[in-house]
């Protein structure tokens, strides 16, 4: 077979080609300055960046019209950015956001998309991350928990998974939405849980990472929501995680930036929707360590596989027979408990499981090259005021927010213990760059959720 020239060379091949050139004169650029000048490109310019963000917070030009229907998200998207820079807004925005975010509650139950709007999975994500993040006591008390939880029930499907609204469509992001609002808020319990891991399982791939549904291709921002509420629900042993973490390294290019699937362009959003993958998994080593051991009696190893191969072949034949097919939970739940071995299967022990998580060292080191995101990020994602996709785009709230939040799942990913300084060779660039840590599993500041999970669980 003739290799391929570029007379030949396909839509796909030529966009991969232009965006590498684009990233590369950058690098190149980059290289040739003087010291002085590329410690001043590395800088997080986090003054612009507070500039562009609370502009937003403020005023939103007539093109925004087209998100009517997402506004908590856009609270979120900067809210989470002013956070991570180790910033808080002045007291009179703060007050208008619960203020709007409290409109955005259905009487029914759920945030919708703006006040009046329907209540939806993903708006009730945002909002809640959003007060969250606000945090304090009027912030925290503003959510309707008893309310959120029978949205949420409503929203629950027979076959273990979530539509996102009433009517609507049902994948990983809607039991990942639902499942993140129901731990942080501690009304998470077995009726939500029920048959959730059944439905993530049938989405994993023979790739390795998760689909938005059974028998659709691995995404990264599904691969993230999936393995996160596999670890929310006790279930994250059920998921092949060496296939899973084969898949993820290799989104990893040239340009050292992420991207969301095979063949794709890179993105600086999934600086995170990846990135935070490889929080997850540094937390998870005792699992992996253990599905990497050859199996003694390997009777089990092929009843894993089979699960696995007909809860997938199950979901592409249709929903039909789904609630006979899908009716048990799994018992074997693995993870552990900082404390002991209890029953991770217990409904007690739901609410824990974040804080329990956050807690365990990350004894396995970054699954990608740190420096190169980092370089990416800073160098072709950052412009003045703002991140982007990648060069020749124009930055948005939505890539601000998750290049911030992937650049800290960076900066941190050599720290075993959560919330710990890194070292400085960790840091690309000045220390000054250096951001707040998250929580992976819910992408809030790190103080913030436990400030969320002590409120709420005195409730």
């Amino acid at each position: 077979m003739e290799p391929s020239t570029p007379s030949r060379a396909t839509v796909t091949q030529k966009e991969q080609w232009m965006v590498e050139t684009q990233v590369f004169d950058i690098y190149n650029l980059f290289r040739e300055l003087p010291p002085n000048a590329q410690t001043v490109m590395l800088e997080v310019q986090s003054d612009k960046h507070m500039e562009y963000l609370t502009k937003g917070l403020k005023q939103l030009g007539p093109s925004f019209v087209v998100l009517d229907a997402n506004r908590p998200w856009i609270c979120y998207w900067i809210l989470h950015s002013i956070a991570l820079l180790g910033e808080s807004v002045d007291t009179d925005p703060e007050e208008n956001a619960i203020d709007f975010l409290n409109r955005c509650q259905h009487p029914d139950g759920g945030y919708g998309g703006g006040p009046g709007q329907l209540p939806h999975l993903a708006t009730t994500y945002a909002a809640v991350n959003s007060l969250i993040t606000l945090g304090g006591h009027r912030s925290l008390s503003s959510i309707n928990r008893c309310k959120i939880y029978a949205f949420l029930l409503r929203m629950k499907h027979a076959s273990g998974g979530f539509r996102m609204h009433d009517g609507g469509e049902m994948d990983v992001r809607a039991c990942y939405t639902a499942i993140s609002v129901a731990s942080i808020l501690n009304v998470l319990d077995y009726e939500l849980v029920q048959n959730v891991g059944n439905y993530i399982l049938s989405c994993q791939t023979y790739e390795g990472g998760i689909a938005g549904e059974p028998c659709s291709e691995a995404h990264g921002g599904y691969t993230f929501c999936g393995l996160a509420t596999m670890i929310l629900i006790n279930e994250v042993n059920r998921l092949d995680l060496p296939r899973l973490i084969d898949w993820v390294v290799f989104r990893q290019g040239l340009e050292g930036g992420f991207q969301g699937r095979t063949n794709k362009l890179v993105d600086g959003c999934y600086s995170f929707w990846q990135g935070g993958v490889s929080a997850l998994i540094q937390r998870l080593h005792s699992i992996v360590d253990e599905q990497l051991l050859p199996s003694e009696a390997g009777e089990e190893d092929r009843s894993t596989d089979s699960t696995r191969s007909s809860a997938a072949s199950d979901f592409c034949e249709g929903e039909e027979g789904l609630e006979e097919d899908l009716s048990r939970v799994d018992e074997a739940c693995h993870f552990r408990r900082a404390e002991g071995e209890q029953n991770a299967c217990d409904t007690g022990n739901f609410f824990s499981t974040g804080l329990n998580f956050i807690r365990e060292h990350a004894e396995l080191e970054p699954l990608f090259n740190s420096m190169a995101l980092q370089q990416y990020i800073l160098l072709c994602s950052q412009v003045e005021g703002g991140f982007r996709d990648k060069p020749g785009k124009y930055k948005d709230y939505y890539h601000t927010c998750y290049c911030l939040s992937g650049l800290s799942a960076c900066q941190y990913s050599w720290s075993k213990k959560a919330g710990s300084q890194p070292l400085p060779r960790a840091v690309l660039g000045p220390y000054s760059n250096l951001l707040q840590p998250v929580h992976p599993l819910f992408n809030v500041v790190l103080d913030r959720f436990y400030e969320a999970h002590e409120f709420f669980s005195r409730s």
